[in-house]
């Protein structure tokens, strides 16, 4: 009865001891799951953007970033964004991680509940007589299911499956991530394409232009009208003209065969959907220059680093638990005996039960020294996630920066393209009447040609900047939200 109260009295002393370790460390891990996201999130407001008028602030809308490529109204590039969810092979990697997460997780929890093996064996002993034995060998069989269970009261285990639970999340954050790069790098790449077969349309455009005037100047000289002066600065004109095409129809081969490894198909097999030239996406022009902080939390990588951290705290207060003891509950029960016959016979049955407590005395300071590892990581964690809000605001503000400043470009890209076209016809008209001589109708039509392409080129890159707005806002998220259930993490 003595050695059941020393017992009694051991156990109640320990529980007061972690009593009064976990009153300690309480305002500890209060300040450690302080994220103060608010602080960092109100830093996308703080400052005004000089390229924003202050009348003019608008916020894209949840459900047309949640598919924002929809709103291009394009039905090759949402095919082009459909294949590349179902068969780019980084997405089935970034898919395969969070498989691995999620079996991970299993296995922390596992270790939650008691495990039981089965222990059979057979062994064969002799022991001298010198010692005390027989002389003779000796077999002995048995048959056992031993059971054990550590129970978790200082929350080392529990703490671990809050680790794998947060890894999980960031996992899928991380798949999250790909999908939105994935997303915007192939919408891109398929607006790149489009301003490229313009920019082809054009080129080709003043290339017949310029073999019309190469055409009438040729009949000219053949009149006596005219020197071989203009004729020749026609032809060299001409064939600048023509030298600038190839380079476009390279770059068009390199942009289908992007599209193509995007979307997981073999690089070649796209041509005949994309070799027909369609005109350019574009949004409507509503200025979408407001940064709505729900949108910014959307992005993955936020939610990521987030998860991570939350992840690392979890592991060191499981660093911490293992200062204590760990309490188990064994047992086992089974067989034993001199020969196979006799197993199953009633005496020869066996068990053995009781509580096991294993407390660390000397480890050589190996235990402090890992939560010195895990606190050191999570100032890491905490410095990466600062970082990346840092960034994402960053990004944010560049992209809506690009959109407007790229839209006052455009607008004096085509009042330049509309007075070189003005240009060149009265120059034309002046050369034909022999009132100016031949460089007027090259410069103007140099500068046509120059203005056009530049014009080309800007349309693309407007619709370029919304996407990547898109992206650093997060946007796209609807279909790997469909894909997988968030809640699932939890269960």
């Amino acid at each position: 009865m003595m050695k059941k109260i020393n017992i009694a009295v051991i156990s109640i002393f320990i529980l007061l001891m972690a009593g009064s370790v976990f009153a300690e460390n309480a305002p500890q891990q209060n300040a450690d799951i302080e994220l103060s996201e608010g602080k960092w999130i109100e830093m996308t407001h703080r400052y005004p953007i000089p390229a924003m008028s202050g009348d003019v602030l608008s916020e894209p809308d949840p459900e047309m970033l949640a598919k924002w490529w929809e709103s291009l109204n394009d039905e090759i590039l949402t095919q082009l964004v459909e294949w590349s969810l179902q068969s780019n092979r980084d997405l089935a990697s970034a898919r395969s991680k969070v498989t691995e997460a999620r079996a991970a997780l299993g296995i922390n929890k596992a270790a939650l509940l008691p495990w039981l093996d089965n222990t059979d064996y057979w062994y064969n002993s002799r022991t001298p007589v010198e010692t005390g034995g027989k002389g003779k060998g000796v077999d002995v069989y048995k048959l056992g299911i031993d059971a054990s269970w550590e129970i978790d009261i200082f929350g080392g285990r529990r703490e671990t499956v809050k680790a794998g639970a947060a890894s999980l999340e960031a996992q899928y954050a991380s798949l999250h991530a790909a999908w939105v790069s994935l997303s915007a790098e192939v919408a891109l790449n398929y607006l790149t394409l489009r301003t490229l077969q313009e920019r082809l349309l054009i080129a080709e455009s003043n290339l017949a232009l310029q073999e019309d005037t190469l055409e009438m100047l040729q009949s000219r000289v053949d009149a006596g009208l005219s020197d071989h002066l203009a004729l020749n600065q026609s032809k060299y004109t001409l064939e600048q003209t023509k030298a600038e095409i190839p380079p476009i129809q390279k770059s068009i081969e390199e942009v289908k065969n992007n599209l193509a490894v995007l979307t997981g198909r073999v690089p070649g097999s796209l041509d005949q959907l994309l070799s027909e030239r369609k005109p350019l996406p574009k949004l409507d022009q509503k200025m979408m220059t407001g940064i709505p902080a729900n949108s910014l939390r959307q992005r993955p990588d936020i939610f990521a680093a987030e998860r991570q951290l939350v992840a690392q705290i979890a592991r060191k207060k499981s660093a911490k638990a293992d200062l204590w003891p760990k309490f188990y509950l064994i047992g086992s029960i089974g067989t034993e005996a001199l020969d196979t016959g006799s197993l199953f016979e009633g005496p020869n049955k066996v068990y053995s039960f009781g509580p096991k407590i294993v407390w660390p005395i000397f480890h050589a300071g190996a235990i402090r020294n890992n939560i010195k590892v895990q606190t050191a990581r999570q100032e890491q964690y905490l410095a990466a996630y600062e970082q990346t809000v840092l960034k994402a605001v960053a990004e944010v503000r560049n992209a809506l920066t690009a959109g407007i400043e790229e839209r006052k470009r455009n607008d004096a890209l085509r009042r330049g393209r509309e007075a070189a076209q003005t240009a060149l016809d009265v120059a034309n008209d002046k050369y034909r009447n022999g009132l100016t001589d031949f460089n007027n109708v090259i410069n103007a039509q140099r500068a046509l040609l120059s203005l056009s392409e530049a014009t080309a080129i800007s349309d693309g890159q407007i619709t370029s900047d919304s996407v990547m707005l898109f992206k650093a806002l997060g946007g796209g998220w609807a279909p790997i939200s469909e894909e997988y259930d968030t809640s699932a993490v939890n269960k």
